[in-house]
């Protein structure tokens, strides 16, 4: 969700395996020999978490020792469409997934993480959020997209400091990180260099896996370009797109943008038709004009699309995010999922930043299957359990692109991977626990996060991170911005 750009020349300010019982299935021996690192990427100490850094923990060998569940989310590495293991062991050596498997023997050195009674799988993927947008959590309540826009995002934008920016970005990071999230896609619309900067430094101090997906107000590519080699390059979890929103009106900036991604080797990442009144843009006319449909453009929201729009995503191998909290909040619609995926378009998930006001991956794909259910009054319809954890993790990296690096606990790849404690009040008594990941999980549940095989939450807690000292900060940083907004 994001305001629509006027012309070049200023920046806008409007414009599942269902039923399964698992507990009784066959213990099965997984154990792979570790295949070379796909990212090819050193381990890498975060630039900081919270007051303090993860020391040498990057680098050391970790045996999750006896999950009660693993979902690899890789046939081919357990049982069924989500790769199920019982009574399973995952081993990370040097960021990396190496194997998985019953009783795997613990490497000289390696730490071991007991996971006994809990669930293991792949950590999620937000392929469309503003972090920055925390500053506006719980705003602008009764508005539409353009309310928003006019009431929320506007106004704070443009009183924005290097240091609010800061605040604000390792809150709502951190925040996605404690539920469960190991990457994210960052679409953002802040231009001057100091402010870029503290963003991208806040992204990468948290640990998380990122994109910074980067909206340039004019077709320059000095900034953008600056931007990448500079302060996201340097980063071994960060990569980057160029961001854009298509129309009729910037028909010229978006052919700009794409260029530019084009050249950069880059994917260019789109907010299209998320209000029926952005009919009047023709987004899907544009990208098609400039050329840019294919497996290189992600699609945010794609709510108002025809039946021929749909087609030519499809046919082109178009990447969308779907981003049901924040569509169903500001009353955008509902995306037709089902339709998406009879086509065979590679859809992820989006928390959707502030308009989502919190980062709750559970609660994202529970209404992801509620929506479609309500929208065709039909408990059968897609997606399915199985299918929206699966968008929660592996599809959402196919539609960034990056299967090959996270997305499943497939050794070879790197060790991106969550821990869930079903022992919880509003998780037990145990049932079906794929189908309580979705309907019972929240944040809480989540015992341990570990990114590129670095643990940033252990125990239910960050790892070393003061989370009372972030909240204060952010919550300085936003007194202060509304003051310096009455003062105006």
């Amino acid at each position: 969700m994001q305001s629509i750009p006027t012309p070049p020349s200023a920046p806008s300010r409007r414009d599942l395996l269902t039923g399964l019982g698992l507990a009784a299935a066959a213990p099965l021996v997984l154990g792979v020999t570790a295949g070379p690192a796909l990212l090819g990427r050193p381990a890498h100490q975060p630039v900081e978490v919270g007051q303090g850094s993860q020391g040498d923990q990057g680098d050391r060998t970790v045996l999750l020792r006896g999950a009660s569940l693993v979902l690899t989310m890789d046939p081919a590495v357990g049982n069924g469409p989500l790769g199920a293991v019982a009574n399973a062991d995952v081993l990370m050596q040097n960021g990396t997934i190496t194997a998985v498997g019953t009783a795997l023997r613990a490497p000289r050195g390696a730490r071991v993480v007991d996971a006994t009674g809990k669930l293991a799988m792949p950590g999620f993927v937000d392929t469309h959020t503003h972090l920055w947008q925390a500053v506006i959590r719980g705003g602008c309540t009764d508005r539409d997209l353009f309310g928003w826009f006019e009431g929320c995002t506007d106004p704070q934008r443009g009183r924005l400091t290097p240091a609010a920016v800061h605040s604000f970005v390792r809150l709502a990071a951190l925040d996605a990180v404690q539920s469960g999230v190991t990457t994210l896609v960052d679409w953002v619309d802040i231009f001057s260099y100091d402010l870029v900067e503290s963003y991208v430094r806040a992204l990468a101090g948290t640990g998380v896996r990122f994109t910074y997906a980067m909206f340039p107000p004019k077709p320059d590519g000095v900034l953008v370009r600056k931007v990448k080699k500079e302060l996201v390059d340097p980063v071994p979890l960060g990569s980057f797109q160029v961001a854009t929103h298509a129309a009729r009106a910037v028909q010229d900036l978006n052919r700009a943008h794409w260029e530019l991604a084009q050249d950069m080797g880059v994917m260019l990442n789109s907010h299209v038709l998320e209000r029926p009144e952005q009919r009047a843009d023709d987004p899907i006319g544009v990208l098609t004009d400039i050329g840019a449909l294919g497996p290189r453009l992600l699609v945010n929201h794609a709510i108002h699309l025809t039946d021929a729009e749909i087609a030519a995503v499809a046919e082109h191998d178009v990447r969308a995010a779907h981003c049901p909290l924040s569509n169903m909040r500001l009353a955008s619609g509902i995306m037709r999922l089902s339709e998406f995926s009879r086509r065979g378009v590679k859809v992820g998930l989006g928390l959707d930043g502030g308009t989502n006001d919190s980062s709750d991956f559970h609660a994202l794909m529970k209404t992801a299957i509620g929506l479609q259910r309500a929208r065709a009054t039909d408990a059968g319809v897609f997606p399915q359990v199985h299918d929206v954890l699966r968008m929660a993790t592996l599809g959402g990296a196919e539609a960034l692109g990056i299967a090959d690096q996270v997305g499943s606990l497939t050794p070879g790849k790197r060790a991106d991977l969550v821990v869930v404690d079903p022992a919880a009040l509003n998780f037990a008594p145990r049932f079906d626990w794929i189908g309580q990941v979705v309907f019972n999980g929240r944040p809480e549940n989540v015992d341990a996060v570990f990114v590129d095989g670095r643990a940033l939450k252990l125990g239910g807690r960050l790892v070393e991170v003061d989370t009372d000292r972030v909240v204060r900060e952010a919550e300085a940083a936003a007194t202060r911005l509304r003051a310096a907004g009455q003062a105006g």
